[in-house]
């Protein structure tokens, strides 16, 4: 049929693309459930997901944040889906996602790990906390996608003057959705218990001098190259939800890696119940 086509209507008629169209129209076979604002190189891209949880995810965001192609493409090859998952559980992320309710947990729209491929830093090499800094305000626009829906960027190495004795915060967002301040400390050697302290000593300043009365509690987030979720898990009281270990990768993770950390936090999932 195609090769009959093709000579008379052009490449546009070829084989692979009428296997498109019948793949598109299985998968969407009423036309009112299309959305306008995508093009028919993104609906490309959704067609070859396995499950419709995925596609209703996938174009919620499209549509949400009004992501061309090539950052659609970018987002499905990190397993932004899968990633969320790991943070959240199904019926939350995609509640979330199609605005049937605003993200109550920090953990319903921070990824974990986060993928920093953009930053074209070699996996190979070591790098310190300023050099990732650097990176990631030089691609400013691509952290933000990676963060997440609704983060502004605040401040970079902001100083904070505690009883004579000056710290500084490595990055500083707001979140409109969370309605909150952001804090996100970098870490490119294993996580220790004095990192997280130090980071709940920020979030414990941004709440009680920087934040309004009208906004939620300050998130923290600590983005390392290596973490131990028990040390996480027993430095941290058991009811925290603010303060959040998130470990990045400088290069996008494979399929098989991906279903191997969502096997883990599952297992890690129900011995936690089972504990409780």
């Amino acid at each position: 049929m195609a090769q009959e086509l093709e000579p008379e209507y052009g490449s546009g008629y070829s084989k692979r693309q009428i296997e498109l169209f019948r793949q598109f129209y299985r998968t969407f076979p009423i036309a009112n459930a299309l959305r306008s604002q995508l093009s028919w190189t993104h609906y490309k891209l959704i067609i070859r997901l396995d499950s419709q949880d995925k596609i209703d995810f996938y174009i919620a965001e499209t549509v949400k944040n009004n992501w061309n192609t090539r950052q659609m493409e970018r987002q499905i090859n990190s397993s932004l889906w899968e990633r969320l998952l790991m943070s959240s559980d199904r019926k939350d992320v995609l509640a979330v996602v199609r605005n049937e309710k605003l993200p109550s947990e920090a953990k319903q729209i921070i990824k974990d790990p986060m993928v920093l491929e953009f930053l074209e830093l070699k996996r190979e090499a070591s790098y310190y906390e300023r050099d990732l800094e650097t990176a990631i305000i030089t691609h400013l626009q691509d952290f933000l996608l990676e963060l997440g829906n609704g983060f502004a960027f605040i401040a970079r190495q902001k100083r904070i003057h505690i009883d004579g004795d000056d710290f500084f915060v490595d990055l500083v967002f707001y979140n409109r959705l969370l309605q909150c301040f952001v804090i996100i400390e970098i870490k490119t050697e294993k996580l220790t218990h004095q990192d997280i302290g130090q980071l709940q000593m920020y979030v414990n300043y941004y709440d009680r001098i920087e934040k309004n009365d009208n906004e939620n509690p300050t998130i923290g987030i600590l983005l390392c190259a290596n973490k131990n979720d028990g040390v996480v898990k027993f430095t941290l009281p058991e009811n925290n939800k603010n303060i959040i270990a998130s470990q990045y990768n400088l290069y996008l993770p494979t399929e098989k890696q991906l279903l191997e950390e969502v096997k883990k936090e599952l297992q890690n999932f129900e011995e936690d119940k089972n504990q409780d």
